[in-house]
């Protein structure tokens, strides 16, 4: 019988702590309406992940570079910059179609990820890598390859039945998934990438938040947590990190989502005092309003709350539609 895995680290009182806070201020979140009911926020942050864990990785490539590859415009940059975001972004859009439990399923983000990028994209590596901060120094040798295929099997078997709260076993597996280190590149945007994807099979919100983002912003702080744990022989130092990181990451959601409602115009909030949870058609709502004009209800009224993503169509892929009627949706 195979002998059962358990990643080396403690719980301690300051991560119990964290997660407490975490928890708190995903209720409040939830109470703001939410990431899933503002797709303007969703896009601002996705990109915002795209841009830093591929910034992490020396990505040259603005947050309006990052947008204008996302959005198919041509962008002058290094090629491979310009393939990383393209496949970045092909990569965050499967989160809500993989098992974060499967290793197949990381292959196949990996294989997306890297593609054009390096060889072996999707493939576990065959020989020996190491770890750099972002001076190009070396702070782990990670373990050699033909220990990796059994060490990323134990791993996930150890995340599939750990009892432990998700926000730390995925932390551990962060942790864990850099010092196994199984491909030849793309360990570290692969890594984070399935941290989120750990933490949104647990709560969809996760898929929204730009962990990644908070990183960036504390990138050697995040070499020298992983520089530690190795040191100390426990991921202890980097989960304090990474739920640190968490908090920071929905305290800034919890910022962006209030003042997107408290920038709302007084045209839009005019117009949700109106609309029902029912459809009604564009002229109820202009008489509703005591207006006049089509063109300056749609333009002033109507497409900001679209955009918003506060009210819906009844005929989303046909906005005009003689049958559209709209309703509120929050």
């Amino acid at each position: 019988m195979d002998e059962i895995y358990f990643p080396p680290y403690e719980i301690t009182d300051e991560m119990l702590e964290i997660v407490s806070e975490i928890m708190e201020n995903l209720g409040k979140l939830s109470g703001v309406n939410g990431l899933e009911k503002l797709p303007r926020l969703r896009r601002v942050n996705r990109i915002k992940s795209i841009h830093s864990s591929l910034a992490i990785e020396n990505n040259t490539l603005s947050i309006r570079q990052v947008t204008d590859v996302i959005d198919g415009v041509r962008v002058v940059g290094p090629k491979d910059d310009i393939i990383a975001v393209q496949n970045a972004n092909l990569a965050y859009k499967e989160l809500e179609n993989i098992d974060a439990y499967d290793i197949n399923d990381l292959l196949k983000i990996h294989g997306i990820m890297m593609k054009d990028l390096v060889g072996g994209a999707g493939k576990l590596r065959t020989g020996q890598v190491g770890v750099y901060n972002q001076d190009g120094k070396v702070i782990h040798i990670a373990p050699p390859a033909e220990f990796v295929p059994r060490q990323l099997a134990q791993l996930f078997d150890w995340i599939k039945n750990s009892p432990a709260n998700m926000l730390i076993k995925s932390s551990v597996f962060h942790y864990e998934f850099e010092f196994i280190h199984p491909f030849n590149d793309g360990n570290g945007r692969t890594g984070r990438l399935w941290q989120t994807a750990l933490l949104s099979s647990w709560k969809p919100i996760f898929a929204w938040i730009p962990i990644e983002s908070i990183i960036k912003d504390n990138q050697e702080h995040y070499y020298k947590a992983i520089t530690l744990s190795t040191s100390q022989g426990k991921s202890n130092i980097f989960i304090v990190f990474m739920l640190d990181v968490i908090n920071k990451a929905i305290h800034e959601i919890l910022k962006d989502t209030k003042n997107h409602y408290n920038h709302i115009n007084n045209q839009i909030a005019q117009l949700l005092k109106v609309i029902e949870s029912y459809p009604q058609s564009a002229t109820e709502l202009m008489q509703k309003l005591n207006l006049k004009s089509r063109v300056g209800f749609r333009k002033n009224y109507l497409q900001p709350a679209l955009e918003a993503g506060l009210i819906g169509m009844t005929e989303p892929d046909k906005p005009t539609s003689k049958n559209q009627k709209y309703f509120r949706i929050y």
